[in-house]
């Protein structure tokens, strides 16, 4: 990001980034009324009776279709009841499309043995968010890709995701990812624009050389939880993806381009997504309160 008012987004492409380079983005038009949208969506979905005493539940339950959702959106839509019983070891997958869905579903894993307990004053395990993308990619590509490339970053260019264009090179999305990380960690923007920046420079960075998109995802909703925007751990903006991943890849092409307005669009669409993930974590909600997922 640089001064110039046109270009605000990654910083390999636009010079040295300022101070608080969230923040400036938080600043952007349209941005704080897609904070407000999510966070009041957020809030609303925390009063749910069934976060009272069922939270785990419907935790575990909104997990399992953040997994599918996130597989389906790397090519590999083999649904929820499928998941389910890889889950139980009632049945186990077989390779090929499965192996992309088994590794979002251990990713999935790995997120939530690092979230804190709802209500909780604990932060949970606390590991930081360097280390856990590391472990997030261990578990999404273990069956996806050569052992050498698993955990590590790309030392040519990604495999996936090419519909966002020309990937960066290795160098330049290791950097991209340490300085947004760094980032979000000293950051004062909203939690939401916080999530969505680290989503985007996942995503569009490609710092692995496959299962950018799984990682992605489930980083994003570990750093949603962590800074606030879901306490319950359980909103789904996956799903909302899922149903239109041509835009939702679009957006994330446009983001990568710095362009202030195109990195606006992205944390608007965000905060959209995570409203209407709310929405569908309410139904989980009111199914585990039903008596229809244990």
């Amino acid at each position: 990001m640089s001064g110039s008012p046109d270009a605000i987004g990654p910083g390999d492409a636009h010079g040295p980034l300022p101070a608080d380079a969230l923040a400036a983005v938080a600043g952007l038009p349209g941005v704080a009324a897609a904070v407000d949208l999510a966070r009041a969506a957020c809030e609303e979905l925390r009063w749910h009776e069934a976060f009272r005493r069922r939270w785990r539940e419907v935790r575990a339950e909104a997990g399992l279709r953040a997994a599918a959702a996130s597989a389906a959106l790397d090519g590999a839509p083999v649904g929820v009841e499928v998941l389910r019983t890889w889950a139980t070891g009632t049945a186990a997958p077989a390779g090929g499309l499965d192996a992309v869905a088994a590794g979002a579903l251990r990713a999935q894993a790995v997120v939530e043995a690092q979230l804190p307990a709802l209500g909780s004053r604990d932060p949970g395990p606390g590991v930081p968010l360097p280390q856990v993308l590391a472990r997030l990619h261990a578990a999404a590509a273990a069956d996806v890709l050569p052992a050498d490339e698993v955990g590590r970053p790309r030392s040519g260019p990604p495999g996936d995701l090419r519909g966002l264009g020309a990937a960066p090179a290795p160098g330049v999305a290791a950097a991209r990812v340490t300085g947004v990380l760094r980032d979000a960690a000293a950051t004062r923007a909203p939690a939401l624009v916080v999530a969505a920046v680290v989503h985007a420079e996942l995503l569009t960075a490609r710092p692995f050389a496959g299962a950018n998109g799984v990682v992605a995802r489930a980083a994003a909703r570990l750093v949603g939880t962590r800074t606030g925007l879901d306490p319950t751990g359980s909103v789904l903006p996956e799903v909302v993806w899922q149903g239109g991943p041509s835009a939702y890849l679009a957006a994330a092409a446009r983001y990568a381009t710095g362009e202030a307005d195109a990195v606006a669009q992205w944390v608007v669409a965000y905060g959209q997504a995570v409203s209407g993930g709310a929405g569908y974590a309410r139904l989980v909600a009111d199914e585990v309160l039903a008596g229809r997922r244990a």
